[in-house]
């Protein structure tokens, strides 16, 4: 069957879905947390069929990283379903009662935005996540994950689907689409999808946005950078861009340039240079920086999102500086000071476009589940709806009730009745 019939069927439902209690949404993410570790060694068969593609087919270390689905990762999974049991309904919310008349009485509600086509990259665990927060915020969703973990998907979707079904939740509360050519099907059916969170490489989400009349939300690369300004603290900085780099290299918030504040540079910077190497970080930079620590030559123009060890390094005169190449180079993802001045760091924070803005702490934390949110469908660097790690608030939009006893606008166009706007607090 075509994906557009699929989809079709799926449109179909979602109001089934949307109207769902939290106690029944919370059971069915109860199911899946004991279906997947009741599957579990399947699960890991499946990955290791995978894994083994992987190998013969010599995928880049930093992919096949992510291509992994160990115990540690279903632990981290199952937390978040955990999590996501234990917060808040996000649909169903009143977040205005205005009473616009005697009698006539005005409601905004939360509601999920209806079916959510998610095209992400070879990560098992993001197929596990992006359902959970799906099902949670009463959204159908339609999962297409990379060809490089179809062993593992297939198993993950199969275990998530049945758990949702035996919950109660309708057979197209979510379809998994396969085929690469899927893709283009999927672009085309603005009429019954929502919205799409494509999760890759630039070139792929920037295709994405391209070819399709659906609204897109997410972000194209990581450009993330840390400025360590001139009144930093040594001892912090090292260990906070260590981490940054290092913690997992290949996801979109490891830091991938470095700004350092000229005037602490000729300190700072070799034993910045002897901390990265030892992790077996290769230092690239401007002329002005090798030339103190060695390493590559590149320009500033070249400094680029490695999903690697590597990183970028340049000097700054001072936080103007600093924050005009964020701004200029950057991908408005996460961006960091190091700095022990508050007035600077909130200077930054204020001047740099990005959806997070940290101080003195690794960008690594830029996430859904360290958020406190659960999981994450993807972080979006655009400005309209969500910003930043994209949780159950950002998978729900609102609708007006209006309650009324027979009012009609004539009456007010008139003059014969007048509003008389009253917020009431619920």
């Amino acid at each position: 069957m075509e994906i557009r019939e699929e989809v079709r069927k799926m449109k179909r439902v979602a109001p089934q879905v949307a109207s769902s209690t939290l106690e029944q949404r919370n059971h069915v993410l109860k199911l899946i947390g004991e279906s997947l570790e009741r599957h579990k060694e399947e699960i890991f068969a499946a990955n290791r069929k995978d894994l083994e593609r992987a190998d013969a087919e010599q995928v880049a270390p930093a992919i096949r990283k992510r291509l992994k689905f160990s115990e540690e990762k279903l632990a981290d999974v199952e937390k978040g379903i955990r999590l996501l049991i234990s917060l808040p309904d996000p649909i169903h919310r009143e977040t205005l009662v205005r009473e616009l008349d005697e009698g006539l009485l005005l409601k905004r509600v939360t509601c999920p935005i209806g079916v959510i086509g998610v095209i992400f990259e070879a990560r098992p665990d993001a197929l596990v996540q992006i359902s959970s927060l799906c099902i949670k915020s009463g959204n159908c969703a339609v999962l297409k994950g990379g060809r490089e973990t179809a062993e593992t998907n297939r198993v993950l979707f199969r275990v998530i689907h049945e758990a949702a079904v035996a919950g109660g939740l309708p057979e197209y509360c979510m379809i998994q689409a396969e085929q690469h050519n899927e893709i283009d099907e999927l672009l085309d059916c603005d009429d019954c999808v929502d919205l799409l969170i494509p999760r890759g490489s630039n070139r792929f989400v920037r295709y994405i946005m391209d070819h399709t009349k659906i609204p897109v939300m997410g972000h194209a690369d990581g450009i993330c950078h840390i400025y360590v300004d001139k009144d930093a603290d040594f001892e912090k900085a090292i260990p906070i861009i260590i981490d940054a780099k290092t913690q997992y290299t290949a996801a979109c918030n490891a830091v991938e340039t470095l700004l350092v504040n000229r005037s602490i540079a000729p300190a700072f910077l070799p034993k910045l240079a002897k901390a990265l190497r030892r992790e077996g970080v290769e230092i690239r930079g401007t002329k002005e920086v090798t030339s103190m620590i060695g390493g590559e030559t590149i320009g500033e123009d070249q400094f680029r999102e490695y999903l690697d060890l590597i990183v970028s390094v340049k000097l700054v005169n001072n936080l103007e500086e600093a924050v005009d190449h964020i701004n200029r180079f950057g991908s408005h993802h996460t961006d960091c000071i190091i700095t022990e001045n508050d007035e600077t760091a909130e200077r930054f924070m204020e001047l740099v476009d990005s959806a997070g803005v940290y101080q003195n702490c690794s960008t690594r934390f830029a996430d859904g589940f360290r958020y406190g949110f659960g999981a994450e469908v993807g972080i979006s660097t655009g400005k309209i709806h969500a910003r930043g790690p994209v949780g159950l608030d950002g998978l729900v939009t609102y609708k007006y009730k209006l309650y009324g006893h027979g009012q009609i606008v004539g009456d007010y166009a008139s003059g014969k009745k007048e509003f008389h706007f009253r917020d009431i607090v619920s």
